[in-house]
């Protein structure tokens, strides 16, 4: 650890949880390391000697951006370098989360993780570069939703505290806009299943390449949705416009419900609120493995540690790859998962006195190469593990960015798993659409119900 990084780790431990106080932007003589010992986002270059390599500027671009399953005949070719399972758990304890130790304690008889060569596929756009780098000395965060002076890019390639690496996941790019075609599957103890299907068209408002939009707009993006299956739920809408700083101005979200026909507001689309169509199985802020505002947490950053943690997941994501070979008693098929051995943040969030939610606390693991969230252990407010989120990250080389295909949450209380972003039996996400912000109001949800 370098001067720059212990004078850094200094602010980290002193202002640890206390959140009321905006976040410090870094000095140009930090920020002139991006791109130099660190990467053009902030993540090590430099390996550990082993079993990590060194970042050599991800894998190349390349794939369709009308729609590419995930495909890399490297990747699908390699042979595990070694199984953890309940008899040499204790051998890879320390590079285990929490949430994994769990699911292989209480599913130990067919829980595993397969660990294969580790490969740091993650590299995003020269404008997020370019952005992120400008970013890092101006860049701060009010409280902990207040983004201030940032543009398209990471804002804190080099954090201060928790709650910045959480707004890097949240504002990462994604693309200019999608359409995505989202599967989602509950999953009961025995295996049986029960499929939603739908489709989502997003336009991205801060992290649009083409149109970025300025935090005075304080819109992150905009979202809708359709139910195509099952038929009791077919032809309902979800329009969400998600601001940025949610505790300046919640996000704001519309329901149309085609059994009583008309639209309506929807005042509790955040939190701990159950997400329309999952039977209560994941809650609003849990869509893309944590979203929303960020108030009723403390956010902690505990240090970066060497994790196993689920990565370039091309077996998980591809159109060869049926829902049925995914979808297991208790949790998903585990010879289809792939693991490997990364440096994370863990950032532990604690509810905040006053507040509510149905986490008491909650432990992230966010990759330092592409800041997305891999794995979420939830604890329930006696501060026993209640969820396991699993993002299996999977690298878009067609638009440059990282992502969960599928996600993954475990109730460890009822033995239900619960499957989103499944796009397998259906099209890739399609990243060639454009929209107009007018595509996303009320008036135009009406419009969309007419035809």
């Amino acid at each position: 650890m370098n001067r720059h990084q212990g004078a850094r780790w200094l602010l980290v431990l002193g202002l640890a949880g206390a959140t009321s106080l905006a976040a410090a932007k870094v000095s140009p003589e930090e920020a002139a390391r991006l791109g130099k010992d660190l990467t053009p986002v902030g993540a090590e270059k430099k390996g550990n000697g082993s079993s990590i390599p060194d970042w050599t500027g991800g894998f190349p671009k390349g794939g369709d951006v009308s729609g590419a399953y995930p495909d890399n005949p490297m990747i699908l070719g390699e042979k595990p370098l070694f199984t953890i399972d309940k008899n040499n758990m204790a051998q890879h304890a320390d590079k285990m989360t929490a949430g994994h130790k769990a699911l292989m304690q209480r599913y130990g008889d067919t829980y595993k993780m397969h660990v294969y060569k580790t490969h740091r596929s993650s590299a995003w756009p020269e404008e997020i570069y370019k952005a992120t780098k400008a970013n890092a000395t101006t860049a701060v965060l009010e409280g902990t939703d207040g983004l201030k002076d940032a543009k398209l890019g990471f804002p804190f390639p080099i954090p201060g505290n928790g709650a910045e690496i959480i707004v890097n996941h949240k504002v990462r790019w994604r693309g200019d806009a999608v359409i995505r075609y989202n599967n989602q599957a509950i999953v009961q103890p025995d295996g049986s299943f029960q499929l939603t299907k739908l489709t989502e068209e997003v336009k991205f408002k801060y992290g649009s390449i083409k149109h970025p939009a300025p935090l005075e707009e304080n819109m992150n993006l905009f979202y809708l949705s359709e139910v195509i299956a099952p038929p009791r739920l077919a032809g309902q809408l979800l329009l969400v416009h998600e601001t940025q700083d949610q505790i300046k101005d919640p996000r704001q979200a519309w329901i149309y419900n085609p059994g009583l026909r008309r639209t309506r507001r929807a005042p509790n689309v955040a939190y701990d609120n159950p997400y329309e169509g999952t039977d209560g199985n994941q809650f609003n802020d849990q869509v893309d493995m944590y979203n929303g505002a960020m108030d009723r947490y403390n956010w902690q950053l505990v240090g970066k540690k060497e994790m196993y943690i689920p990565y370039n997941s091309v077996r998980m994501g591809s159109d060869k790859t049926k829902y049925a070979d995914i979808i297991r008693p208790r949790h998903v098929n585990q010879d289809l998962a792939r693991y490997e051995l990364h440096r994370v943040w863990v950032v532990d969030a604690t509810l905040r006195e006053g507040t509510s939610h149905t986490f008491g606390r909650r432990t992230f693991y966010v990759d330092e190469d592409s800041w997305t969230i891999a794995v979420i252990d939830c604890y329930d407010k006696r501060n026993e593990m209640y969820k396991v989120q699993e993002g299996h990250l999977t690298y878009a080389s067609n638009i440059q960015s990282m992502g969960g295909v599928p996600e993954v949450i475990y109730d460890l209380q009822s033995g239900r798993t619960f499957l989103t972003a499944l796009a397998n039996e259906d099209k890739p996400n399609d990243f060639s659409v454009s929209f107009d912000d007018k595509d996303f109001t009320p008036k135009a949800l009406k419009k969309k119900v007419r035809r």
